[in-house]
């Protein structure tokens, strides 16, 4: 029954409903405060050009974030990653390949997962233990052993849906605006999939919080 809801609310609900998030309260949906203050999260990349061009719009907004890292896309593009990590950003891990956890036994899941944080350590010498089961998808057994290791599990407050090809970018930008708060955990993706939506979408949204004075800071947990 909790896989169904939670299905449900990943493919109807862009703000992750009350639900769901007492549902599995071993994950970490948004981070409250009584400060002006939001995660941005991007998943999926490094990824070249699209990486890089978010980093030049976070460093004109004086934004920080968190990137969720496929970690075959490390070991591809390893100089992007580090620019990552020199312009200040936190860095996740998002499983080696991508793997769909529900589809997936809970010993290959955990060796992929930990392959891909082999590879950021080969680069990073301290980072937070942050994980994030692409697609939100992620077996109780598989969120046990992770948080036996010391992993936090991040998942969001607010979806963009950038990566949908079927959504409108105006659709896109008011999916972050309408629904954003302090302390919200908002998901990008620095992705091709996703280009068309975030080149219009992220831009806008680093300037209205900048103009409603939010902070955009790295999750630290």
């Amino acid at each position: 029954m909790a896989h169904f809801f939670y299905l449900y609310s990943m493919r109807f609900w862009v703000k992750t409903n009350l639900i769901i998030k007492k549902l599995f309260p071993n994950s970490v949906w948004d981070i409250p405060t009584t400060e002006k203050k939001v995660y941005l999260t991007f998943d999926d990349g490094p990824t070249p050009e699209i990486t890089q061009w978010v980093l030049e719009q976070l460093k004109h907004y004086d934004a920080k974030a968190t990137f969720f890292c496929i970690g075959n896309n490390i070991v591809k593009h390893p100089a992007v990653f580090q620019s990552v990590i020199d312009d200040g950003h936190a860095v996740g891990n998002h499983t080696f390949n991508h793997l769909n956890g529900w589809k997936t036994s809970t010993k290959i899941y955990i060796e992929n997962m930990t392959m891909c944080n082999d590879t950021i350590c080969s680069l990073v010498t301290e980072h937070c233990k942050l994980f994030r089961p692409p697609y939100g998808k992620i077996k109780p057994s598989q969120s046990k052993i992770l948080r036996k290791m010391g992993y936090t599990i991040i998942m969001w407050d607010v979806i963009s849906y950038d990566f949908d090809e079927r959504i409108s970018k105006n659709a896109c930008l008011e999916n972050v605006l309408a629904n954003i708060k302090p302390g919200s955990i908002v998901v990008f993706h620095d992705s091709v999939k996703a280009w068309k939506n975030l080149e219009y979408v992220l831009p806008k949204t680093l300037a209205f919080l900048k103009e409603k004075r939010f902070d955009c800071d790295v999750i630290a947990i």
